[in-house]
């Protein structure tokens, strides 16, 4: 029998009214979206600077204001930074998550304003238990906490009024003192600085809990379960806490490490839920178990717009709304946002899986494919490759990272790939071989390339040795937290930092 408070049970009966809407509105819903932030924004300086008070609709909207980076909206956030307000959104900014994105040397300090916290991030999250609880009605999973695993910054003071910190860390901060008590571990350990030491204390505090259910990013939790059936000297995550039975995932594809967590939990009674949030909104979420895809959030105070591929990169490139995109098509997410972010392109790449209602897959980074030779390889075809070859060979890949090789004159291109198995029961040719023809069969641009080797040659692999990863992002100081390792690149600069770490 579910143990699931009175006022728990009325507030999913609110949200699931409000996600029912939305599913069967979603373009009515995205236009009140749409007049509220421009109702809100314009007296900002950005407000004002753009005729806010004289844009009637989307159109007008996209005439009026360009498409934005965090570099073109630098100059305003380091405003905020500084202490004014009223810049970008009404409200006042108080609070900043720090993300250096998935590669880059330099930090972005996205604004988070109270309407961001209230209406996206801790929206998204209740939405995510209210979904999983209309599924599985039964449930016990709020007899227990969740084990969250979060980032690996501290709060840290800006000036007299301002602070910064990893998007977890900004919301466990503020996080209602209810919320703090259905969660492990102590914000104490939550918040450490230093990742080696908050997994060692996690391990050691959690294992006491009754965990029911997980939020993390896959790779991080790996670390963490196998250092807690390390202490305990369990054979899997069950043992442990026999009544879990949700892992909420985010961040990157689960694809690669779906049979890494069913061997750590074996039970048919364990479910996994993905989502889609990041430090500028909380965009997505799995809907059903068995949904292919993840529900757009519409009321959750974001505007979107897509944009077509063949429009990146282009000095005026145009956006499509809701109403108008395509299934199976890779767009860029561009967003209009609760806490100031106006027509900002996320750097995400996503698909429609569906239209009715709207449900999207992340397909990749505008930064993050292969396309040196016409190939254009994105995540979710390497995704799917590694996962296929997995399958195939019973291989178990704890992470990879691909990079081209340039044609020279007496040889042709090929992709070159650093994997560093949990598990290799194969010679790594036949791995090789797999994952090559898996690859071939997702993208027929690389199927033509390979075909009879013409441009490109069979992948030149490198194992790299357990944690070697680990070892790299430790190196350059991005261990812990959102920081993951870059998959794909269309150039040679990050493989080339690696490569050292696999001799």
């Amino acid at each position: 029998m579910s143990i699931i408070s009175p006022a728990i049970k009325g507030y999913m009966k609110l949200r699931l009214s409000a996600i029912d809407n939305f599913m069967h509105n979603p373009v009515d819903t995205q236009q009140q979206v749409f007049n509220n932030l421009i109702g809100s924004a314009q007296f900002t300086e950005y407000g004002k600077k753009y005729g806010f008070d004289k844009i009637n609709s989307s159109a007008d909207f996209k005439k009026a204001v360009p498409i934005n980076d965090y570099d073109t909206l630098k100059p305003y956030i380091q405003r905020i930074l500084e202490g004014e307000q009223n810049i970008l959104w009404p409200s006042p900014i108080n609070w900043f998550a720090k993300s250096s994105g998935t590669t880059s040397d330099k930090s972005k300090f996205i604004p988070i304003s109270k309407e961001s916290l209230d209406d996206n991030h801790y929206k998204g999250g209740k939405d995510v238990l209210t979904l999983y609880l209309k599924q599985f009605p039964d449930s016990k999973m709020m007899s227990g906490k969740c084990l969250t695993i979060g980032g690996s910054h501290q709060i840290n003071q800006l000036n007299a009024d301002s602070f910064f910190g990893d998007l977890s860390a900004v919301m466990l901060q503020n996080m209602p003192y209810y919320a703090q008590t259905i969660r492990t571990p102590d914000l104490s350990i939550a918040l450490m600085d230093e990742w080696e030491q908050k997994i060692e204390m996690m391990a050691h505090t959690t294992i006491q809990e009754n965990v029911t259910y997980i939020a993390g990013v896959p790779t991080w939790t790996i670390v963490l379960i196998k250092r807690i059936l390390e202490i305990s000297g369990a054979s899997n995550l069950h043992e442990v806490w026999p009544n879990l039975e949700l892992y909420i995932h985010g961040g990157v594809s689960f694809k690669p490490y779906r049979e890494q967590f069913q061997k750590f939990i074996p039970s048919s009674s364990m479910h996994y839920y993905e989502t889609y949030n990041a430090s500028e909104g909380f965009f997505a979420a799995q809907d059903h178990s068995d949904a292919d895809g993840m529900l757009l959030f519409l009321n959750h105070g974001i505007y979107y717009e897509f944009m077509p591929m063949e429009e990146y990169g282009k000095e005026n490139p145009q956006t499509l709304s809701l109403k108008e995109v395509e299934l199976n098509k890779n767009y860029a997410l561009v967003l209009n946002t609760n806490c100031g972010l106006w027509r900002y392109l996320v750097g995400d790449t996503i698909q429609f899986t569906s239209r009715n209602p709207f449900r999207i897959k992340v397909s990749g980074r505008l930064k993050h494919f292969i396309n040196a030779f016409g190939e254009e390889v994105i995540v979710d075809n390497s995704d799917h490759a590694i996962a296929e070859a997995c399958r195939l060979t019973g291989a178990v890949v704890n992470d990879y990272s691909a990079a081209p090789v340039y044609m020279t004159g007496d040889s042709n291109g090929a992709h070159e790939w650093i994997i560093e198995f949990d598990n290799l029961p194969c010679p790594l040719n036949v791995f090789v071989e797999a994952m090559d023809k898996a690859l071939q069969q997702v993208n027929s641009d690389y199927e033509a390339k390979r075909h009879k080797d013409i441009a490109l040659r069979m992948p030149i692999v490198h194992v790299m040795p357990k944690d070697g990863f680990k070892q790299w992002l430790k190196d350059k100081g991005k261990l812990g937290g959102q920081h993951k390792v870059p998959r794909l690149s269309n150039e040679r600069k990050y493989l080339e930092e690696m490569l050292p770490y696999t001799k």
